[in-house]
């Protein structure tokens, strides 16, 4: 059904749209595959029909994705440990901001974790890098995506921040849904979390009240995820390697190829917290400096709430240690899990192309840098 509604170019799909994406979904040669590993006991007949008969995004969310997402979960992870819902109101909807450590699962998680704790979902960015074929539109879409526009000159760059960050105070005080972004454009590589102060400039754009007001009125609520086993780990070691001596270019379908990955992986243990929203006081604190410093401490508080609720695992403290030559959190794992850590390591540098000693150090860094976060300066 064709209708016209605000920001017909950003918004997910409303209810009247569903059917007809559910047909073009069922249509694709891939809808087999997926449902094929996602839910490898359905009855495809008896799921085709089901899958049919949805009418509503939160049916959509509901018998698919919310099954689809365990399902990743309980096949590839140790466990989702998740705290800090106390911190989120049904009632007063705002933007969560995140760590990005996995395109697809950062957010799907918080999602999932949403329900489990019924409240209502949110939004979500849809990279338009990410926007490749009718399938992967409409399943984005129907699952409350809005498009974000990677890429474009800095004139299409200023439009699409506005048009985005007009969508998303648009969506938090008018329709009642709150957003999801990540705090950067990208995911981290280097395991060191950074909120991006143009992401936060973006946010104030759609409006012309004062700074404290302003970003009062989004309910800025942070978002710390973390995972036992860094998603893609690998790719990102041989990216950030590639991109020490280069301009990395990613190959076509790079992006949707990382999804898989990510998706594929075995995580280990995961954790989600929801931090303590960006209140009054933090926001006036960061009003006392001058223009651009407002919104660089105002990332600087972002960080250190993800940084204080990032669940730190063996992991983490191995690479930590090895990359220092030290034993300094040797109390945290045993010495054959260290064992089992450099086996794993090395036999992903192995398959890499490039000087071995680099890749580790990489490697190593990404898993270490966020004990580096949350030690004394």
């Amino acid at each position: 059904m064709s209708i016209s509604l605000p920001f017909e170019e950003t918004r997910p799909y409303v209810d009247s749209e569903v059917p007809e994406a559910i047909e073009r979904i069922t249509a694709s040669p891939h809808f087999e595959t997926i449902v094929r590993y996602l839910f490898p006991d359905a009855d495809m007949v008896r799921f085709k029909t089901q899958f049919r008969n949805i009418k509503t995004v939160n049916e959509f969310q509901e018998t698919i994705m919310d099954k689809a997402i365990w399902s990743i979960v309980r096949q590839t992870s140790d466990g989702l440990f998740s705290a800090g819902f106390e911190n989120i109101s049904d009632t007063h909807k705002g933007m969560f901001i995140s760590n990005h450590r996995d395109i697809l699962l950062d957010a799907a998680l918080l999602q999932l974790m949403l329900r489990k704790n019924n409240m209502e979902t949110s939004e979500i960015t849809f990279g338009s890098n990410l926007m490749r074929g009718s399938l992967v539109i409409d399943i984005g879409k129907i699952n409350k995506m809005f498009r974000i526009v990677r890429g474009g000159n800095i004139r299409d760059f200023y439009k699409n921040s506005m048009e985005v960050s007009q969508y998303m105070r648009y969506a938090i005080t008018q329709k009642k849904q709150s957003t999801w972004i990540a705090q950067r454009n990208g995911r981290t590589k280097n395991g060191d979390d950074k909120t991006e102060m143009a992401v936060l400039k973006m946010f104030a754009m759609s409006s012309k009240k004062p700074f404290v007001e302003n970003l009062l009125e989004l309910n800025i609520i942070p978002i710390s995820i973390s995972y036992e086993y860094e998603p893609c780990d690998f790719l990102k070691t041989a990216e950030l390697y590639v991109s020490s001596y280069q301009k990395y270019v990613k190959a076509p379908n790079e992006d949707l190829n990382s999804i898989l990955h990510g998706i594929q992986q075995f995580k280990g243990k995961i954790s989600l917290v929801v931090c303590e929203p960006i209140g009054m006081t933090d926001l006036t604190e960061a009003d006392t400096f001058e223009k651009n410093e407002k919104f660089q401490h105002l990332a600087e508080i972002i960080d250190k709430r993800i940084y204080a609720h990032y669940k730190l695992w063996k992991t983490n403290y191995i690479a930590y240690d090895l990359l220092h030559h030290d034993n300094r959190f040797a109390a945290f794992y045993s010495e054959q899990e260290k064992q089992d850590f450099i086996t794993y390591m090395n036999n992903g540098i192995n398959a890499i192309q490039g000087d071995k000693e680099e890749l580790t150090q990489i490697f190593l860094t990404l898993y270490a840098n966020p004990i580096k976060n949350v030690l004394p300066a």
